[in-house]
């Protein structure tokens, strides 16, 4: 093997990439008109969007961590995906940077004439401020994109100068540090950016609950690109269906565990019926919500969870695919149904700006991912697991 024909140059990904960049702009244009026309409604949808593309390379972040650290054959299908997902953070941490003019249209705690009439803000005041919240946000972003680089310029140097014991340490040495990094920053970034957008209601689970949930994302979206491409060489020679059950185990663990952290935080709030925890709740139960927190019930855990139980499904890269698809989705429904209800929404409240920022940003984000992608062989044919990835397709 080699990187020449690895590489991942005649597929239909040039295709994507071109029709991603006209929807993007098409979306950015709408969005422009959108905050000229709304400013306040342009702000509260695009942190939505903003928030879930970001979490795809964050979630992508933690897998990468993780497969590093365990090794095995199951992470290198998914690995350049995933390596692709962390040159994007510049770009998601570019993104960040109008959300920054709309503060004190999303956050109570921006807001001087708030802060002035509320005793709990003025005590969060130190924390919950303008100035600190850039600098946490800088140095979230700025953590994650250093971990990327990092395990992105080893991978670099495994290509090109193979299998080196030294590199494979560089890649654990990292990694280990690097997960509880990230879930410190995380549970921090979304204290900041979600939970801060109601400050008086606060739960100790919420952080832990938000990353897996981009876990999960970054996993569902991984899986469904390399469906895509599973007729595409190198990995149509490789990839076998014992690869795409290992795949499938894995989202059902993920989804059995987001579904654990969701339903505990709403137990533990729920029978502890406490004033400044439960409207939380009611918020996301009434004005439509909970058709919304129904939906993700039925088809972020139990549709996902019945049918990953079989294995003739998981071996079969369509239908493990589609559920990856319907994961993907709900994902996007779990982020929205975070975030609108803290702006006094109702679901029927949907507004044309929650589209036009998804696909601005979406578009855009995914055309670099895209080129990021064709950019690298689509397997890491110097890792060391490579060879045992092909055994274990043979078994």
């Amino acid at each position: 093997m080699n990187s020449t024909n690895l590489a991942a140059s005649d597929t239909g990904l040039e295709t994507l990439r071109g029709r991603a960049l006209l929807l993007g702009g098409i979306g950015l244009v709408a969005c422009a008109a959108g905050w000229w026309l709304n400013p306040l409604r342009f702000y509260q949808a695009y942190l939505t969007a903003w928030l879930f593309w970001s979490g795809l390379a964050v979630g992508s972040l933690a897998l990468l961590m993780l497969q590093h650290l365990t090794g095995g054959a199951w992470g290198l299908m998914i690995r350049r995906p995933l390596e692709a997902c962390l040159r994007t953070l510049p770009l998601l941490a570019l993104f960040f940077v109008p959300l920054l003019f709309g503060l004190a249209d999303l956050y109570p705690w921006a807001r001087p004439e708030e802060v002035a009439a509320s005793d709990m803000l003025r005590h969060k005041a130190p924390y919950l401020n303008i100035s600190f919240f850039v600098v946490r946000t800088a140095l979230y972003l700025a953590i994650w994109t250093g971990l990327g680089w990092f395990l992105n310029r080893c991978s670099a140097r495994q290509d090109a100068e193979g299998n080196d014991a030294g590199i494979m340490a560089r890649f654990r040495v990292a990694s280990g540090p690097g997960l509880v990094l990230l879930a410190l920053t995380m549970t921090f970034a979304s204290v900041d950016w979600i939970m801060s957008l109601e400050p008086h209601w606060y739960s100790t689970m919420f952080g832990a609950l938000v990353l897996v949930g981009h876990v999960v994302g970054g996993l569902a979206f991984s899986i469904a690109l390399v469906v895509a491409l599973a007729d595409v060489q190198p990995l149509a020679s490789i990839l076998q269906p014992r690869h795409f059950h290992d795949l499938g185990k894995l989202l059902l663990a993920l989804v059995m565990v987001w579904a654990y952290f969701a339903f505990s935080q709403f137990l533990i709030i729920w029978a502890g019926n406490l004033p400044e925890e439960i409207p939380w709740y009611l918020s996301r139960l009434n004005g439509g919500w909970q058709w919304a927190a129904l939906a993700l019930l039925l088809f972020h855990f139990v549709v996902p969870f019945l049918m990953l139980l079989s294995r003739k499904l998981k071996r079969d890269p369509r239908r493990l695919g589609r559920v990856a698809l319907l994961v993907l989705v709900m994902h996007l429904v779990d982020v929205y149904w975070l975030v609108n209800p803290a702006h006094g929404r109702s679901l029927a409240d949907f507004h044309w700006l929650d589209v036009a920022t998804l696909l601005g940003l979406g578009g855009i984000w995914l055309a670099v991912f895209v080129t990021q992608l064709r950019s690298r062989p689509l397997l890491p044919f110097n890792d060391p697991y490579l060879q045992e990835a092909m055994r274990h397709a043979r078994h």
